[in-house]
């Protein structure tokens, strides 16, 4: 006879009702993690901010599950190849990625043959990670001291004018893009291979401007070998509180992007799991020592429910659909 069948009926009862009772977080807490190492995987090359982000919330988020979250870099195809591992894995919890937003919100609209994923039907998010405005930067010989000055530059000579990305597709062309339909300018873009190259030219007064993000452009405008046009974000940064952000200019009301990175697992992995690695990701995102190293490099440490951070992702791809299809851009 079994353990189950000499128990009392009323007393089998009791527990099935208790059982069904219990939170989904405090069933995800007793069932899970336990088995294996959770794979935490990084879709670029080691040593990238995203890289270094990762590492730095797997360190405490291993710490606060009591088991080891292991970082699997693969790259390449701009984030495609790694996104699709996760896609591909087992919905158990034990495989996540950090998704970028040019890998989960704009990758499949401009590359559909590398992207063949669904980010929004294939990912389950869990929350987000770090967000990061971006600067608009321009070149020591520009007669420009303000972003106003540039336009009326740009219109007086069409095209005459280049900015330079980390590539096509990146959330730093979609920024310099919609700022330029807001503003009625056209401004020729100039890929790169990776942000590196990009700061050089631009001091070297080989390119006329530079979209980067804050935790790369604060450094020269610090030096002072760079001028700050204006901040795509909705607010100013502390580490530069004398450059104005674009939605404060005329013209620009309510213009608001940022770089953003999340961490997703696959579809269909089990709500109670999703929940509990949402919980410990934002209680990791809050400490401390986290949020001094994230602020460091000017990223905001991210915050909010799975729920929420899906809407987010889901207004992002929806605003980047319109930029791409009206900007035209392809890889």
């Amino acid at each position: 006879m079994t353990q189950s069948a000499r128990l009392p009926r009323r007393t089998l009862l009791a527990a099935t009702l208790f059982c069904a009772m219990l939170p989904a977080t405090a069933l995800a807490q007793a069932a899970w993690p336990a088995a294996k190492p959770i794979t935490l995987i990084v879709p670029y090359t080691a040593g990238g901010s995203v890289d270094v982000n990762a590492r730095l919330v797997a360190t405490r988020l291993a710490e606060r599950l009591k088991q080891s979250v292991v970082i699997e870099n693969v790259s390449g195809a701009g984030g495609a190849i790694g996104v699709a591992k996760a896609v591909n894995a087992a919905p158990d919890g034990y495989t996540l990625v950090v998704g970028p937003d040019s890998a989960i919100a704009i990758g499949r609209l401009v590359n559909p043959s590398a992207f063949k994923f669904d980010p929004l039907k294939d990912l389950a998010p869990v929350g987000m990670l770090n967000t990061a405005p971006m600067v608009l930067l321009a070149r020591p010989g520009l007669e420009a001291q303000t972003y106003a000055d540039f336009v009326k530059l740009a219109k007086a000579k069409p095209g005459a004018y280049n900015y330079a990305t980390s590539g096509v597709g990146t959330v730093l062309q979609l920024a310099m893009e919609l700022l330029k339909q807001r503003s009625g300018i056209f401004v020729t873009h100039v890929p790169y291979r990776g942000g590196a190259q990009i700061a050089t030219d631009v001091i070297g007064n080989q390119v006329d401007l530079a979209m980067l993000v804050s935790t790369s452009a604060i450094p020269h405008v610090d030096g002072n070998r760079l001028k700050a046009l204006g901040i795509t974000g909705s607010q100013r940064l502390a580490a530069l509180p004398n450059v104005p952000t674009f939605n404060e200019m005329p013209g620009l009301k309510g213009y608001d992007m940022v770089s953003w990175t999340g961490i997703f697992s696959p579809a269909k992995t089990p709500p109670a799991v999703v929940a509990r690695l949402n919980q410990e990701l934002n209680a990791v995102l809050a400490e401390e020592q986290v949020r001094a190293k994230l602020n460091e490099q000017g990223a905001l440490p991210g915050s909010g429910t799975p729920e929420q951070f899906g809407q987010f992702v889901q207004a992002e791809y929806a605003r980047n659909q319109k930029i791409v299809q009206t900007a035209n851009i392809k890889e």
